[in-house]
């Protein structure tokens, strides 16, 4: 007893501003994980490592934490250091203190994409429900309960083979009579009887259709006898916390069956919260939603239903399970109807997963005369090519520049971030637009996109992005040996510094980028196929709905195609989500689109680092293959003078 309440006494008492949320923890923790603990809205993109430099805090009481790690050391200023400035997955707590989070290292309010393409599908949902008028049982028909309602069920909808739910059972005598022998039944996929209640309630039976990102949740409530979305809500991915990307999370889950259970617990939580808010803003009863529908890559399939991640990321980076998943609501703890089910869609690959089959699904590319490519762009870019006779599809390591992360003032779309640039050829002045019209407090992934592009434009930087140091602007600077273009002056800013993009940001975006154009070329390659022969190209995912789609092609991010051919779908994997659910024709579909496509591993393609190297240039080394924009260059006397070398 005595060493308990030793133990006790032990705990610290960290205390967030300026949210002001609270944690007791033990001494020697990281203030990271107490800021977990409390809730707090602290970014950790690297979960944790110390190398991404953005879960930085100012912490007052410098006694009462741990001395400066090199990885402080390394990413901090000794000006930052020097005023209290912390990394909270690298400072350890000795004492009680308080931990100031500034805005740069909150996510804020977020900007998420939840609205995508619309495709039509036939209403053909699995769940169905059936009011039935029962004869009450006498001396002379004293057949049980159960037989008299499938006996019924039988003679009026000539409903067969019908199993009910153990639970539907227990609760049957008293449903019955309570309700005077009158009820709706509920019957899943034709077989199973999941719910039995009072009364006609035939009019109200709902969906849930869930995309699991890796940085947000999308959720939809569906009717399902009218297949109509009636809300939608969008939350952070819970499992942030735990790391930005899904390496890290998955490397977090090797931990053991306990760091398993915790990301899949979390991620649940966010499912349900979502789940209580739609219901309650339509006057929905959370137990008048009989199914669900899930999409996510398959890291976060996999977390979702608690499956051990390990060899997706070890080579060759095998799923456990590639077909899809019906599971019982109550076994992953999402909170719908006792006797619902969930479903998550099929996966392609171990980095080609659910929400890819669900985007196939829902842009129809299986079904297409045409030739198609679709990119759905975030840490990890999903490309697919292809139409009706055949489907290639490949995994590109993007990273998570287009996120904000090792982009030295990178963040989410929240409100402050600028998310569009535009400069002058001549001035070099530049404009920009923030999110919500908020002072700049740093750049989002559409200003990522943005920024390179008209950099060239302005013979900023040449097709290798290097920064021309010999340009006579205040805007252009050298600071610690590194030459950085100034974005946005301390004045205009929340942050009260001037918001910059530097030569080793430009280098990260291009590696994003040539990533993601290695992707495309290798998938045109495989196919034998051209620019030209490309009919249409789906922009799929949040990031994608607000990039400049000229800007995006001028760097390289896909070939150069008319831009009346680039239709932006938004977040397409909601919509097949959605599609599942309210059609059996489309969930078939999806095991056949999993089924169909070839997955091409990048790693293993002989020509992949030349390719990837080529793809390093804005907006490629050969030149030739962007003729559009090659005549803007020229017409700007930005072409380079000197041949690119090109790797073969």
């Amino acid at each position: 007893m005595e060493r308990r309440c030793r133990k006790i006494s032990e705990l610290k008492d960290i205390v967030f501003q300026p949210e002001g949320r609270r944690a007791n923890v033990q001494a020697r923790v990281s203030i990271l994980k107490a800021a977990k603990l409390a809730g707090a809205d602290l970014i950790s993109i690297c979960g944790g490592k110390g190398s991404c430099g953005k879960c930085r805090v100012v912490v007052e009481e410098r006694e009462k934490v741990g001395p400066p790690t090199k990885a402080e050391e390394d990413l901090l200023t000794p000006d930052e250091l020097s005023a209290g400035y912390r990394l909270a997955c690298q400072a350890s707590i000795k004492g009680s203190l308080t931990v100031r989070i500034p805005e740069e290292s909150r996510t804020g309010k977020q900007r998420l994409q939840v609205e995508g393409i619309e495709s039509p599908v036939g209403l053909e949902p699995l769940v169905r429900k059936y009011f039935v008028q029962l004869p009450k049982p006498t001396l002379g028909d004293p057949r049980s309960d159960l037989d008299r309602l499938l006996e019924e069920l039988r003679k009026r909808y000539d409903i067969k083979n019908l199993k009910a739910e153990y639970s539907v059972v227990k609760t049957l005598p008293s449903v019955l009579r309570k309700a005077i022998w009158e009820v709706t039944v509920t019957i899943f996929n034709g077989d199973k009887i999941i719910d039995v209640e009072p009364g006609d309630t035939t009019d109200r039976i709902f969906g849930y259709a869930v995309d699991i990102g890796t940085t947000k949740l999308a959720g939809y409530l569906l009717d399902l006898n009218t297949g109509k979305v009636i809300a939608v809500e969008p939350l952070m991915n819970p499992q942030i916390p735990f790391g930005e990307d899904v390496i890290t999370r998955i490397t977090y889950a090797m931990k053991g069956s306990k760091a398993l259970m915790e990301l899949q617990t979390v991620v649940v939580d966010g499912i349900n919260r979502i789940l209580e808010d739609l219901c309650d803003r339509v006057d929905v009863d959370p137990g008048e939603v009989y199914e669900m529908t899930a999409v996510g890559n398959t890291a976060m399939h996999h977390l979702f239903l608690n499956i051990y991640p390990r060899y997706l990321a070890l080579s060759p980076f095998p799923p456990v399970v590639r077909e899809g998943v019906n599971v019982d609501a109550k076994e992953v703890g999402v909170k719908i109807n006792p006797n619902g089910s969930v479903y998550v869609l099929p996966v392609i690959a171990g980095f080609v997963g659910a929400d890819n089959v669900a985007v196939i699904l829902a842009t129809e590319i299986y079904k297409k005369d045409e030739l198609c490519m679709a990119l759905d762009i975030g840490t990890n870019t999903e490309v697919v090519l292809g139409n009706k006779e055949y489907m290639l599809a490949c995994s590109c390591a993007s990273g998570p520049a287009f996120e904000g992360a090792h982009i030295k003032h990178g963040m989410r779309a929240a409100s402050g971030a600028i998310e569009k640039v535009t400069m002058d050829p001549k001035s070099l002045e530049v404009k920009y637009k923030t999110v919500d019209d908020a002072k700049p407090c740093g750049i989002c992934g559409s200003a990522i996109v943005d920024i390179p592009a008209e950099l060239l434009k302005a013979g900023i930087i040449d097709v290798a992005g290097k920064i021309n140091r010999d340009l006579d602007s205040s805007r252009l600077r050298e600071k610690e040996g590194v030459l950085e273009f100034v974005l946005a002056w301390k004045e205009e800013s929340s942050i009260g510094q001037d918001i910059v993009i530097t030569q080793e940001d430009l280098r990260e975006i291009q590696l994003a980028k040539a990533a993601i154009h290695t992707g495309t070329v290798t998938l045109m390659k495989e196919a034998r196929v051209k620019e030209e022969d490309i009919d249409v190209v789906f922009i799929a995912g949040a990031f994608g709905s607000y990039i400049a789609p000229e800007n995006a092609r001028i760097i390289g991010m896909y070939p150069e195609v008319p831009l009346k051919k680039v239709n932006v779908v938004g977040n397409a994997a909601g919509t097949g989500a959605r599609m599942a659910l309210v059609s059996k024709t489309a969930r078939k579909n999806t095991e056949k689109i999993s089924k169909k496509v070839k997955y091409i591993e990048l790693a293993n393609e002989p020509n992949f680092k030349n390719e990837l190297m080529n793809s390093y240039y804005i907006p490629y080394a050969d030149l030739s293959r962007y003729p559009r924009t090659s005549k803007l260059l020229r017409r700007l006397g930005k072409y380079p003078k000197k041949p690119i070398p090109k790797f073969k």
